[in-house]
C-alpha cells in the first residue's frame, strides 16, 4: 500500500510551485513579485495535498487540474501586463518540469515522488530554460521600480528600469533625468497627447502653449553609442519613486520601452 505524508506532500508542492514561478518570471522577463509567487504555490501546494485526502480524489481529474493551474496563473500574474502570456509560458515551464520528470523517472527507475529525481528534473529543467532564455533572464533580474508621475489633475503610472550608468542630467538645474516612453507620458496630456509624435524641439515649442507645462519645459542634450541628440523634458508636480518622493524631471523617447517597463530611472 502506498503512504503518502500529507506535509512532506504541501512543502514539496510549496517549494517546487514557488521555484516554477519564479523561472517563468524569469523566462517572461517581468518584474519578480515573490509575494504573488508565493501566495500561487500555497494554493498549488493547497490542491495538491487535498487530492489525497478522503472523499476529495474527484480533484485529480484533468479539468479540475486545468482550473486549478489557472488560478494558480492568476494569482501570480494576474497583475502584469500581459498576464495570458504569462500564464501560458507558466503551463510551458511546468509541462517541462513534469517531463523531465519522466524521462528521470524512465532512465533512472526512480518513483516520480524521490526526493533525487525532483531535485534533478528540476536542475535540468531549470539550467536549459536559463540558457535558452538568459537574455530574459539578466532582464528580469535588474531592478525596477513603480513610478507614479503627476502633471496638474492627471497622473500617470509605469514601471521603470533602475539603471545605475543613467547620469543624465539637466545641464541648467542639475536635476536629474528619467526617461519614458510617450505611452507612459501620454495620460498626462490628455486631449495633447498627439504632441508626444512630435522631435523633441517641434513638442517644447508646441507644448509651451500648454497652461500646465508653460514654464517646465527642457530640451536635455544626450550621448549614445549610435549617436546623439536631444530629449524634450518636462518638470512634474509630483514623481513617486517606489513610495519615495523624488525632485526630476521626466525627458520623452520611444526607445525606452521593453517588455514589462515603460521608462529608465
Amino acid at each position: 500500500m502506498k503512504v503518502i505524508y500529507i506535509d512532506t506532500l504541501f512543502l514539496l508542492n510549496l517549494a517546487i510551485d514557488y521555484a516554477l514561478t519564479v523561472m517563468c518570471a524569469q523566462v517572461c522577463g517581468v518584474r519578480l513579485r515573490r509575494v504573488r509567487y508565493a501566495l500561487a504555490a500555497a494554493v498549488g501546494a493547497m490542491y495538491a495535498a487535498a487530492v489525497y485526502l478522503p472523499g476529495l480524489d474527484w480533484l485529480g481529474r484533468a479539468p479540475v487540474k486545468l482550473a486549478a493551474g489557472v488560478i494558480m496563473a492568476l494569482v501570480a500574474f494576474g497583475g502584469e501586463q500581459r498576464p495570458f502570456r504569462c500564464a501560458a509560458v507558466f503551463f510551458a515551464v511546468a509541462a517541462a518540469f513534469g517531463g523531465f520528470i519522466w524521462a528521470l523517472t524512465l532512465a533512472g527507475g526512480y518513483p516520480a515522488f524521490d526526493m533525487r529525481t525532483l531535485v534533478a528534473a528540476f536542475a535540468l529543467c531549470y539550467v536549459l530554460l536559463r540558457a535558452v532564455f538568459s537574455g530574459r533572464v539578466r532582464l528580469a533580474e535588474r531592478a525596477r521600480v513603480n513610478v507614479e508621475l503627476t502633471l496638474g489633475a492627471r497622473t500617470t503610472q509605469f514601471i521603470a528600469l533602475v539603471d545605475t550608468g543613467n547620469d543624465l542630467t539637466d545641464p541648467i538645474s542639475a536635476m536629474p533625468v528619467m526617461v519614458l516612453c510617450p505611452h507612459a507620458a501620454a495620460p498626462l496630456l490628455g486631449a495633447n497627447a498627439a504632441l508626444l509624435e512630435l522631435d523633441a524641439v517641434a513638442f517644447v515649442e508646441t507644448a509651451a502653449d500648454i497652461p500646465e507645462l508653460c514654464g517646465r519645459l527642457r530640451l536635455i542634450p544626450y550621448s549614445a553609442v549610435g549617436g546623439g541628440g536631444v530629449l524634450a523634458a518636462f518638470r512634474p508636480d509630483k514623481a513617486v519613486v517606489d513610495g519615495e518622493e523624488r525632485v526630476l524631471l521626466a525627458a520623452v523617447s520611444p526607445h525606452v520601452s521593453g517588455d514589462g517597463y515603460e521608462g529608465v530611472i
